[in-house]
């Protein structure tokens, strides 16, 4: 069906593969996968030059901090294919995406959204001498929400390689509802989360998993559209997006107040979306409150739950490498030869 096709070639393969490993070759299911690691990469190039390849069982679990989620962890398998894709479109896509987009994008990330996001402040205040507003919206439900059709018919309106259509239509409509096994939780413990917050209570044809490589990059695709409208038709100057968290700023409340009115038609009427409620709309100088974060003019203040988080990470490490016997005690104090294992602790 395929054959031949440089996107599904053993060496991109390959190339994916030693992509994907970085950050996952310590869990089972990547070792066991490089257990048999040339079966396993001619088993996948057969399936996807022939388009017999579909999507394994996911495992799907509830995390807690910095809220109660789900999350849907595809097979190390699936990961080497949303490499694949992602590796192809995301340079095509790059040249349409704006530059204030901030979320899961090569040079882009959290510590640049803030900076960028600092330097709005700054210029919209004239350096804190003049008063200035900013609005602050976030979508409802955004994951559980996205309309796979229109996902797709975006994807398809700049693809034309059947190849790469064919790939796009199976990750995109793969349901990872179906046939999952779940971690340290029960059916029941996701039936308890809101219908906006779980794909199990998802409507027909909507929702993305939260966890994988593909749903991060489709998800810039989709709000790509809000993106092109915020700046190109309401000429919006400040602007700033990381996810589903947006933020503008004016000299003019009342212009935000009608933009925000415009943003929620557009994406209800364009993306099938809803504005979260819990907007803010408030003086630049009460401080920002973005990727953890107070932003200002003049400083930034980190968010007490982030070093929060960051204290107990330490804490989980210092206790891990005490109970392997990672630590020497030097008379006065714990000290750790080995600067390694702390790192591989702290990021666990």
């Amino acid at each position: 069906m395929f054959r031949d096709h440089p996107l599904f070639s053993l060496e991109n393969i390959y190339r994916a593969y030693r992509q994907c490993r970085r950050h996952k070759r310590n869990t089972v299911n990547a070792m066991l996968f490089e257990q048999n690691l040339e079966e396993n990469l001619v088993s996948l190039h057969e399936e996807l030059t022939i388009g017999s390849y579909w999507p394994g069982r996911s495992m799907a679990f509830l995390v807690e901090k910095p809220k109660q989620r789900e999350v849907f962890a595809a097979d190390f398998r699936d990961r080497v294919v949303h490499h694949i894709l992602v590796g192809y479109l995301e340079p095509r896509w790059e040249r349409w995406f704006i530059h204030d987009s901030y979320a899961c994008r090569k040079g882009k990330g959290t510590h640049r959204g803030v900076e960028r996001l600092q330097s709005f402040t700054r210029q919209v205040t004239a350096n804190g001498t003049r008063r200035a507003w900013y609005l602050q919206l976030d979508i409802r439900g955004f994951f559980i929400s996205i309309d796979r059709d229109i996902l797709y018919e975006r994807l398809a309106a700049k693809e034309t390689d059947p190849a790469v259509l064919w790939l796009i239509r199976t990750l995109v409509f793969y349901d990872p509802t179906e046939n999952c096994s779940m971690r340290r939780a029960s059916r029941a413990d996701f039936e308890k989360l809101p219908a906006h917050k779980t794909l199990f209570k998802a409507a027909p044809h909507c929702g993305l998993p939260i966890g994988n490589l593909t749903s991060q990059f489709f998800a810039n695709v989709y709000l790509d559209a809000l993106d092109q409208f915020v700046k190109h038709q309401l000429k919006v100057r400040y602007y700033a997006r990381y996810g589903d968290d947006l933020v503008l700023l004016s000299e003019d409340r009342a212009v935000l107040e009608r933009q925000e009115g415009q943003i929620g038609e557009f994406v209800f009427d364009e993306l099938r979306l809803t504005l979260n409620d819990r907007r803010r709309l408030r003086p630049v100088s009460d401080g920002i409150d973005f990727l953890g974060y107070i932003v200002r003019p003049d400083y930034l203040l980190v968010r007490r739950r982030v070093v929060g988080a960051c204290f107990e990470r330490l804490a989980r490490a210092e206790n891990a490498l005490i109970q392997q016997g990672l630590t020497v005690d030097d008379g006065a104090r714990q000290v750790y030869p080995w600067p390694w294992p702390v790192l591989e602790a702290v990021y666990e």
